[in-house]
């Protein structure tokens, strides 16, 4: 492709201060950006990204549609919400408008195991419509492909175990509410982890009406499943609050959440196979005290045993880079909402983004 990839922004907060600078930097030009917020919108993109104007103001996403249909970008970058229900109206923009696009959100890195209605309709726009659907981010590289990198160097593999840690300081408000951040623990059982003490049969019809809210790793082990080839016979989920032992400043929340308050969540997702093989793989998600840092730990159990521990790493960087490095293999892919394991495995881009396109 020899034209540089245009990108549309949509959701211009903390993490697309970095998406955006890294399309840039990485060859591409952001033609159009959207936001909700009032406080947002008019700014121009490089008072944003911390930079010299670009010429990009922000734009309601009421006009979304409009605005799509004027700058024709190859791809557009959704980082707003963390469930498919709340990212359905940007996805369906994009996809009625024939705009590739690629998300942020959590649920979209393999959403049929907990939204199939939504992304079965999203799926049939998009094939409609010539344009490809996806989720990527941290998960797709340090809970998808380094963990099937890992087992494809086992001999048996018995157990996969993981847990991930992150500040939801970093990743803005919608995210914090969702894990619980701030609720006394009645408020917290009541809200948020009441959610799962249901029998699978429930489960199953709270899914099909549309209604389950997954815990991250609850994709994840779908996702995982699907890429090494296993037929999952239950799965199961487990949320519960984390504390802190003095109170904490939230600038996210605007809120100091007192000691013994719920500061977040640690949600533990069970997965077991036909195959004999079982997923547990744990996300904590958390406003963070002086002494935490994320970390990312997985053990396969098997022949041989294998453990891969990564402390502090840069989530919010990883995330994005990992988005905008994504973006030639979402032009490339069929149409249709295509998840990441059909794709190839993501791969550093020397090069500008337009060269590794080769669909057009």
């Amino acid at each position: 492709m020899k034209e540089k990839i245009k990108v549309a922004q949509y959701g211009c907060g903390k993490m697309a201060v970095y998406t955006m600078r890294y399309a840039y930097e990485k060859g591409a030009e952001i033609v159009a950006a959207f936001d909700v917020n009032p406080k947002v919108i008019g700014k121009d993109i490089g008072e944003i990204m911390g930079g010299g104007k670009k010429g990009v103001l922000v734009q309601d996403a009421k006009d979304a549609a409009k605005i799509l249909q004027q700058t024709k970008p190859h791809a557009c970058i959704i980082e707003t919400m963390s469930l498919m229900r709340d990212i359905y109206p940007a996805l369906k923009v994009c996809a009625e408008n024939g705009v590739n696009a690629i998300t942020t959100c959590e649920e979209a890195f393999f959403p049929a195991n907990s939204s199939p209605k939504i992304t079965a309709e999203l799926d049939t726009i998009a094939k409609k419509n010539n344009c490809t659907l996806s989720g990527s981010g941290y998960q797709d590289v340090f809970w998808g492909n380094l963990i099937t990198a890992l087992a494809g160097a086992t001999q048996t593999i018995k157990k996969i175990k993981g847990k991930s840690s992150y500040n939801v300081e970093d990743y803005g408000i919608a995210l914090a509410k969702v894990h619980g951040s701030g609720l006394d623990l009645q408020t917290f059982d009541k809200e948020i982890a009441s959610a799962d003490r249901i029998s699978d049969a429930e489960r199953q019809k709270v899914i099909e009406a549309g209604n389950y809210a997954p815990s991250y790793m609850w994709n994840v082990n779908g996702w995982l499943c699907e890429k090494l080839g296993l037929t999952i016979i239950n799965q199961t989920q487990k949320c519960m609050p984390q504390t802190y032992k003095t109170d904490l400043k939230s600038s996210t929340l605007g809120m100091t959440i007192p000691a013994g308050h719920a500061t977040g969540m640690s949600a533990v997702v069970t997965t077991t196979t036909k195959e004999g093989i079982t997923i547990e793989a744990q996300s904590i998600g958390k406003v963070y005290g002086p002494d935490e840092f994320d970390q990312n730990d997985w053990t396969i159990e098997g022949e041989p045993d294998t453990q891969v521990i990564i402390n502090r790493p840069a989530t919010v960087e990883l995330t994005c880079a990992t988005i905008v490095a994504r973006l030639p293999e979402l032009i490339d892919a069929a149409p249709g909402y295509i998840t990441t394991d059909k794709m190839a495995v993501n791969n550093y881009k020397n090069k500008p983004l337009n060269e590794y396109v080769k669909s057009i």
